[in-house]
This record gives structure tokens, C-alpha cells and sequence, in this order.
């Protein structure tokens, strides 16, 4: 189990980042300036109000300790690579998904320590860890940033041989999640039994409150139907690999996985669960 704390889930983020990576272009930046509307309501969405949402959800459900601090870190997660393919099964705005998952993801190496050093003093009180907000920055840089970037510098350099490994490492990094969602529930099965009765519904309305919020707002501020069902998306689907693979450094685990880890693992299952309807429905419109 060592190893999977040490080295697989580290690794195995590095891949799902860098499949992210090599289907991006600077294009995919510069649309930011064309829809600055749709973006902007996305990205206020991801950095503010999911994790104001998942704080009520913690209160509502009455999640305390471990577990609440680890559906905050899930909320203080962008979206992951999930997002864009439920978007292009949506036949929604795969370009404004794209470019939201990528400046937030960058955005995330700053946010995501800053966040997570007040989550786990505040509901951990004196049992929490001493959080490094700079270790854990760097650790992201190196297994979220910089696997984006040099995925973009191969697209750029090698154009062709980024189309040749793209759609191999999209596969690779959809067969990783499910093993790091599995390996995530097997070492907290007890703790999952214990607590799937509050988890689980709390995780539930976390991702069905903010997929139907905003593809609301979304309307509300005259986006366009595809701009609407990619918002939806990008707000209601968060990176639970990030969460999981965060959790040990978070608490200095070397062994298992924590259970500050086990609401990002629930979630992996569950944003299926009631995400494809939801994508299904909006595929239909």
C-alpha cells in the first residue's frame, strides 16, 4: 500500500493531467477573451461557490471532522479531464470546457493550499496536521501543472505524434481513475459503510445543486444552450483523483489512503451515478 500512496497516485494524476495537457492549445486560452461572459460565470462558479456550497452541504448533513474537511478538499478541486469528455457527450461548448478546466487547474496550485490549510485547522481543530501551504504547492505544480504544460509544449513541438498519443492517453487515464477510485474505497471500506448513509446523500445533492445552479444562472445571464449545458457540467463534476491523491500529503500518510481522501473517492462513483443522466438529458435538448 506504500507504493500506492508514494508513487502510484502521484504518477497516475501526472498521466490524467498530462492527457489534458496534450490536447490543449494556446487557441484554447485566447477563446477565454471571445466568451469572457461564459468563462467568467464558470470560473466564479468553480472557485467560489462550489466550495460555499459544499460548507452547507457539511452543516445540512452534519459532517464533522475528516469527512467534512474532505468533501471541502473536493470542492476546492477544478474540474478534471471528466468534465470535458461528459461535455462532448453533451454536445456542449468542448472549447469553454477545455479552457475552464486548464486556467482553473493552474489556478488550483495557489488556491487548493491556501483553502485546504484552513479546512483542516477548522474542522480538525487541534487533531489537525501541520499543513505546508508551500510544500503543497510545489507537490501540485509537479503532479498537476507541470504534466498540463509540458503536454501543451508537445502539442506545440510535435503536433502529429500529440494526435498519435492523445487518444491513448485519454484511455490510459480514464482505466487509472477507476483504480485510484477503487484502491480509494478498499482501504476505507469500514469507514465507507460507517458513514455512506450521510456521505452518500450529501454528495448527492453537492452534485445535483450545482449542476441544475448553473445551468440556472447560466440561462439566467443569456448564455447560449451549449455554453448553458457546459457549465452545468463544469461546475457539477470535480477532479476526485486531485482529492484523492492530495489527501496523504495533506495528512502525512505513507500508508492507505486517509479518510480525508474517502468523499473524493464516494464522489468518483457517485458523479456518474447522477451526472450521465443529467448529461444524457442535456445531450437531448
Amino acid at each position: 500500500m506504500d507504493i500506492i500512496v508514494t508513487v502510484f497516485l502521484p504518477l497516475s494524476l501526472a498521466v490524467i493531467m498530462l492527457s489534458l495537457g496534450i490536447g490543449l492549445t494556446g487557441g484554447d486560452f485566447a477563446r477565454i477573451a471571445k466568451q469572457p461572459k461564459a468563462f467568467g460565470i464558470g470560473a466564479f462558479f468553480q472557485v467560489l461557490l462550489v466550495p460555499v456550497a459544499a460548507y452547507l452541504c457539511v452543516l445540512l448533513f452534519g459532517l464533522s471532522g475528516e469527512l467534512a474537511a474532505g468533501v471541502m478538499l473536493l470542492s476546492f478541486c477544478p474540474g478534471g479531464v471528466t468534465s470535458n469528455i461528459l461535455t462532448r457527450l453533451a454536445r456542449g461548448d468542448v472549447a469553454l470546457s477545455v479552457s475552464l478546466t486548464a486556467v482553473i487547474s493552474l489556478l488550483s496550485i495557489v488556491t487548493v493550499p491556501i483553502l485546504v490549510g484552513w479546512t483542516v485547522v477548522h474542522f480538525l481543530g487541534s487533531d489537525a496536521p501541520e499543513v505546508s501551504v508551500t510544500s503543497l504547492a510545489i507537490a501540485m505544480f509537479l503532479i498537476t501543472t507541470l504534466p498540463v504544460l509540458l503536454g501543451m509544449g508537445l502539442r506545440r513541438l510535435a503536433p502529429q505524434a500529440a494526435d498519435r498519443f492523445e487518444p491513448v492517453l485519454v484511455r490510459l487515464a480514464s482505466l487509472l481513475f477507476a483504480l485510484i477510485i477503487l484502491a480509494a474505497l478498499a482501504s476505507n471500506w469500514s469507514l465507507l459503510v460507517a458513514n455512506i448513509a450521510v456521505l452518500g446523500p450529501a454528495l448527492a445533492t453537492l452534485i445535483l445543486v450545482m449542476m441544475l445552479l448553473g445551468l440556472g444562472v447560466a440561462a439566467l445571464i443569456g448564455l447560449s444552450w451549449n455554453e448553458r449545458k457546459t457549465i452545468s457540467i463544469e461546475v457539477g463534476i470535480q477532479n476526485g483523483t486531485l482529492g484523492i491523491t492530495l489527501a496523504p500529503l495533506i495528512v502525512g500518510a505513507t500508508a492507505g489512503i486517509p479518510a480525508i481522501g474517502l468523499p473524493s473517492a464516494v464522489y468518483g462513483v457517485l458523479m456518474y451515478v447522477i451526472g450521465l443522466p443529467i448529461v444524457f438529458w442535456l445531450r437531448g435538448k
